[in-house]
């Protein structure tokens, strides 16, 4: 007889999969973890009777406050990237060796041009 286990395999919807998976990254949960956050949420709104436009508002809210998060998450992210960078020295040489890198590129092209 085999050992009985707490977890069971189930066959998903490929795009599901994937929706978990955006989904759980800024809560960072796994994909298991966020498709059972969301059935259980499906269990709650059963229980208390919502409508189904009910739900899916609530739904549309829940989703539009996760992009709102991801977002404003990535730019908080790169403002500190920016900053670091700023404080550190590295973001000015950066632009320097760019602005070398530039000028070396027209005055090479003036010469082509004036050879041609």
């Amino acid at each position: 007889m085999s050992n009985p286990t707490a977890f069971s395999s189930v066959k998903l919807p490929a795009a599901l999969v994937s929706q978990a998976r955006e989904a759980a990254q800024p809560m960072r949960r796994s994909v298991a973890s966020q498709i059972e956050y969301w059935a259980t949420l499906g269990q709650v709104v059963e229980h208390t009777g919502l409508s189904a436009q009910e739900a899916q508002t609530a739904i549309e809210g829940y989703e539009q406050a996760a992009r709102a998060k991801r977002q404003s998450q990535t730019l908080d992210e790169l403002e500190t990237r920016f900053a670091a960078a700023e404080q550190s020295g590295s973001l000015a040489a950066r632009v320097r060796d760019v602005v070398l890198e530039n000028k070396a590129g027209a005055q090479g092209a003036r010469r082509v041009r004036k050879t041609a």
